[in-house]
């Protein structure tokens, strides 16, 4: 037995430097080497865990330990008391019980008085469950100070890539320009048409750090860095792009632990977030963080072209209603390029064919948002009154509509729960047979399924539709940076135009005439035109 090592196990977490230092690891130290070398133990090695939760078991300290132990190299554990191996009663009390005498260890808890050679320590058991119970109880405190923390509208986690701390005031966030600068390119080329891969092999490409290698280089940068340190993720950019801190403000309580036991980190339902605005400078405004979430909704799946098509999941078809899909070839003239509907594509009996040239469409809106900055600037209080009405009619008309079907699905629920009663007693009665009984429930629940699924829908959309007015002012300031557009863009496009409507073509007169709805933002206007999309030549304007 003298080859083999008396362990001696120290263990500090972040609670129990709150006691001072009768348990800081020097103490710790200096306590298991003399009782060690008072009671002649063998070969002392020490085993160190500083900062280490004692609810968790995923302590290196530990784990190197327990490796020694199974491979027969540790004859003794030694330990200050009980609550330094562990504050899991159960798992605690399965080492000391059953582990280390598998393994013929024997323990020590030297304030504790536990010594697994000498008897069986009835009080065992209590002790680690007051162990456990303690860090229960401090689990409960820090939770109550973090949350207390949180509601006053304080920053609960780091700075996010973008930002560092003040030098003044920690609680403070300041933007970390270079950091920033890579925020914003991030947000434009989602607002051009790329998506989070896309993103992340132009970063790459690039040569800019990721988040941790430019951590690394502001801090403990060792001028080692890997091709690795380079190598975006789609889901470091998609993370990016949903961080509402980005608009000058605080998010917290996004997250949560488990238990004081499981360390497991979970998400909180949007409803369980607290946001404190305008805390810190933006790095993008809150209508760029705005449209970006609404492209997100739609996402689309990477183009093979390194181009994006400004009208790349814009156009939809007027009678299934489904997105047009971008036809293109390398070899292709520009002129071929078209969008045709994804349904027809599909299943022709589902839909007609909708198709009509880019260039075509093109020229169709580049004219009308030409038009529409020109109306803005000869006359914008026209433009702001005619654009509201339109707006509060189109929503008024929108919410009556699903007011009055919300009425009827919730009638209806009732109704059902009236039937489900009488259906029941019929069935106790005997008036109704099981089998009748099971086939009509049966039809009820599914009914009354549909129908709330439809009423949380309906809710859902009334409740926003109520709460968001029209938002002239800001579809404005997005006119105001353009004088006269050149060329489409993705940008442009998404800055200005919320969807693109095109119905099949009417060819009664022996020409093609096509009608393309054009709806802008925040429902300021729609734009509906008739074209000979052959000639290229627009016929009427409504």
């Amino acid at each position: 037995m003298t080859d083999k090592i008396t362990a001696l196990y120290c263990r500090l977490s972040q609670d129990d430097m709150l006691d001072g230092e009768s348990n800081s690891i020097t103490n710790q130290k200096a306590i298991l080497q003399k009782f060690a070398e008072d009671n002649g133990f063998p070969n002392p090695t020490f085993y160190v865990d500083d900062g280490v939760s004692g609810t968790t078991w995923e302590r290196d300290g530990f784990k190197a330990m327990m490796a020694d132990i199974e491979d027969g190299k540790v004859a003794t554990v030694i330990t200050k008391d009980l609550s330094r191996l562990g504050r899991d009663y159960l798992k605690t009390g399965e080492l000391i019980e059953m582990v280390f005498p598998d393994y013929d260890v024997r323990y020590i808890a030297v304030n504790d008085n536990v010594d697994t050679a000498k008897s069986e320590n009835e009080l065992l058991a209590f002790k680690n469950i007051f162990n456990d119970w303690y860090a229960r109880d401090c689990s409960k405190k820090i939770r109550a100070v973090f949350r207390a923390k949180g509601q006053s509208g304080k920053h609960l986690c780091p700075p996010v890539y973008g930002y560092k701390k003040s030098d003044t005031d920690k609680n403070l966030w300041v933007i970390d320009e270079p950091a920033a600068e890579v925020v914003r390119k991030i947000f434009k080329l989602c607002i051009d048409g790329y998506g989070p891969v896309q993103i992340a092999r132009i970063l790459t490409e690039q040569g800019i750090p990721t988040p941790t290698a430019y951590a690394l280089s502001q801090g403990r940068d060792n001028g080692r860095h890997n091709a690795k340190t380079y190598r975006w993720g789609a889901n470091t950019i998609a993370h990016i792009l949903e961080r509402l801190e980005y608009c000058g403000h605080t998010v917290n309580f996004r997250t949560k632990m488990k238990s004081y036991k499981v360390h497991k980190i979970v998400y909180n339902p949007q409803n369980e977030w607290q946001i404190f605005e305008n805390t810190q400078e933006p790095i993008i405004t809150q209508q760029t963080f705005d449209l970006v979430q609404e492209l997100r909704k739609h996402k689309r799946r990477p183009q093979k072209m390194q181009t994006v098509n400004p009208f790349a999941g814009m156009v939809y078809c007027a009678d299934c209603g489904e997105k047009m899909y971008l036809s293109r070839r390398k070899n292709e003239r520009p002129e071929q390029e078209h969008m045709r509907c994804s349904t027809y594509a599909k299943e022709q009996d589902k839909c007609t064919v909708h198709y009509i040239r880019t260039c075509v469409l093109n020229e169709i809106v580049l004219g009308e948002l030409n038009k529409l900055l020109m109306m803005v600037r000869e006359n914008e209080d026209e433009f702001i009154q005619t654009a509201m009405s339109n707006s509060v009619q189109r929503k008024s008309s929108e919410l009556t509509k699903a007011k009055k079907t919300l009425k009827q699905a919730e009638k209806r629920i009732t109704e059902l729960d009236k039937l489900f009663t009488r259906l029941y007693e019929d069935n106790v009665l005997g008036r109704l047979s099981d089998e009748r009984f099971t086939m009509m429930s049966a039809g009820y629940e599914d009914e009354q399924a549909k129908l709330k699924a439809t009423v949380a829908e309906l809710t859902t959309l009334i409740d926003g539709a109520e709460k968001k007015s029209s938002d002239v002012t800001a579809f404005l300031k997005v006119v105001h940076k353009y004088e006269h557009i050149e060329t489409l863009t993705p940008e442009i496009m998404h800055e200005l135009v919320d969807k693109i409507v095109v119905h099949e073509p009417d060819k009664s007169s022996g020409k093609r005439v096509q009608d393309i709805e054009i709806h802008f933002r925040f429902d300021v206007a729609v734009s509906t035109i008739s074209v000979e999309t052959g000639k290229l030549q627009i016929l009427r304007n409504c």
